[in-house]
């Protein structure tokens, strides 16, 4: 899935630029022909695709009228396609609903489809389907303008996906690249770029030695990353670091963390498995033993690793439990519920809700995509069949409290495991930074080949509290509305290995644990390789997918 790197500073979203309408991760390196971005961020919930129904009467794509203030069911618009799929859908090995229409009739179903589904839909203003070029222009279009008291726009996360693609990634984690999660500190001369960790088996992990978490990268290609400004550079940056598809090579200039002289690595991309949980192991310390868990997607095989996780960290008779979230952007939501259910347990899950969906006005008590009535979320106790055969019970760790290690990128299906939790008693202890604030997910849905993310509810915990659009704060408050939400403030540490006791974000969480105090937020001399407001990265570019919450 191809990148861009032109940007015009800190954001989290989408650029105006086609490849990344199409899901593409991006960096925000300003560049002298930077294009104004969108952003975007958030996080992830569990379902599969809604295809739209194709009419059963034809409506003629050509001269399709409008009357402002006036919309026809989204359903007689459907499937009519300007370039309409001849292949298989591979989820029921049929044809697709396409049919030859136009880029007209693909507005209109939009702007019908929006007008019924989306949250704010009495916010977006009322335009011509024909008179908009392209169907990702007028997707643009089809959303709030309003912001919030932060001036951020209150609708950061609309965007769209090439559907194949998107399956792909959703349902398997594969995505073209070199297995690096990549972590920008700063996106204008002089930038940096660093590792913030790898998949296993990757072509970074195979390197000889292996590129780790830490590591900067200087250049790519003879093209100077910290420096160069250039239209030129930029592109060749963008290029190197964002291969959009298995079989690119690039060159990589790198200094492995710790070392005072740099390396060459000549990489080929390939397509890479992400392996969403990760280090699961349980740390001893003077007052007990703590369970250790980086959990980086909500996607389908998270389901087994976190279950394989939960099994380790209980066969160690782990007392409380530190969980890594902070590289994670969301995925299903059913995901998250399974796992929140896996820390607290039955006792004090039983009968509560996980969460509950808030739909528009228009849909106060009926889900408008599935036609059921609106009911709470159980924590679910039992196995979906992501990746593991539905309807096995869950293990489960039993516990009052967790500690939770967050960023900017720890976004929605991952604040779902935050609000839940606190939604039913259990104390959830932050540490790290602000999480990005989304608690609203979508339905993703494909139209002619485009699968589109359009806010469509949002989600409230057992207590009735949804509303965090600006996140979760880190940092221990005295005031009225944060009493109840402790935590502190930590920067997250290059020099050490995720995991690793003496890496910062996890010794505040262990000191907190044993001293009911917080650390300084970034650790003394150089241990801490951090930047930015909140000594943080400023930005994890990732594709959109990766950060959504999303029903199936």
């Amino acid at each position: 899935m191809p990148f861009t790197i032109l940007t015009l500073g800190k954001a989290c979203g989408l650029l105006a630029n086609p490849l990344a309408r199409l899901g593409s991760p991006m960096i925000r390196l300003l560049a002298p022909l930077a294009l104004a971005s969108l952003a975007a961020c958030g996080g992830g919930g569990g379902s599969a695709t809604t295809t739209p129904t194709a009419p059963t009467t034809p409506v003629t794509p050509a001269g399709i009228p409008y009357t402002a203030g006036l919309f026809q069911p989204a359903s007689s618009f459907a499937a009519q396609c300007q370039a309409p799929r001849t292949t298989l859908n591979p989820d029921t090995g049929r044809a697709w609903p396409d049919r030859q229409g136009s880029i007209a009739a693909e507005n209109h179903w939009l702007r019908s489809w929006t007008n019924d589904l989306y949250l704010w839909f009495d916010e977006v203003p009322d335009r011509d389907p024909s008179a908009t070029a392209t169907t990702l222009a007028y997707f643009d279009l089809q959303k709030t303008t309003q912001t919030l008291a932060s001036g951020q726009s209150k609708d950061r996360f609309h965007f769209t996906y090439d559907t194949a693609a998107y399956r792909a990634l959703s349902q398997s984690g594969v995505e073209a690249g070199y297995g690096a999660q990549w972590a920008v500190q700063a996106t204008t001369p002089p930038r940096r770029i660093l590792v913030a960790y790898t998949e296993p088996g990757s072509p970074l992990a195979l390197a000889t030695p292996a590129v780790g978490r830490g590591a900067e990268v200087l250049g790519v290609d003879g093209i100077d990353v910290v420096n160069d400004n250039t239209s030129a550079g930029v592109t060749t940056i963008n290029a190197g670091l964002f291969p959009t598809a298995a079989g690119q090579t690039h060159t990589l200039t790198v200094r492995d963390r710790g070392a005072t002289s740099t390396r060459t690595v000549t990489l080929q991309s390939a397509n890479v498995t992400s392996t969403p949980v990760q280090n699961a192991r349980v740390i001893d310390t003077g007052v007990g033993r703590v369970g250790y868990l980086l959990f980086n997607d909500h996607i389908a095989t998270a389901e087994r690793g976190l279950i394989d996780a939960v099994n380790v960290l209980k066969t160690g008779q782990a007392q409380d439990l530190v969980l890594d979230l902070r590289y994670n952007g969301g995925g299903y939501l059913d995901i998250a519920s399974e796992l929140a259910y896996m820390i607290a347990g039955p006792a004090r899950t039983a009968g509560f809700t996980f969460e509950r969906l808030q739909f528009n006005s228009k849909h106060p008590s009926t889900d408008p995509v599935t036609g059921v009535p609106l009911a709470p979320q159980p924590f679910l106790s039992s196995t979906q069949g992501f990746s593991v055969t539905a309807g096995q019970a869950l293990p489960t760790l039993n516990l009052a409290r967790v500690f939770v290690l967050t960023s900017s990128g720890t976004c929605s299906a991952s604040e779902s495991i935050v609000n839940s939790l606190r939604g039913i008693g259990v104390e959830v202890l932050q540490v790290g930074a602000n999480t990005c604030g989304k608690p609203y997910g979508f339905y993703p849905t494909d139209n002619c080949g485009t699968t589109y993310f359009s806010i469509q509810f949002r989600g409230v915990n057992n207590a009735g509290f949804g509303d965090y659009p600006e996140g979760f704060s880190a940092t221990r408050s005295t005031g009225a509305a944060q009493a109840n939400l402790p935590g502190c403030a930590a920067a997250d540490d290059f020099a050490h290995d995720l995991g690793d006791a003496n890496e910062w974000q996890l010794k505040v969480a262990l000191n907190y644990r044993s001293t009911n105090t917080c650390l300084a937020a970034t650790a003394p001399a150089t241990g801490a390789l951090a930047a930015g407001p909140e000594g943080l990265p400023v930005w994890l570019p990732r594709t959109p997918w990766r950060e959504n919450r999303v029903l199936r």
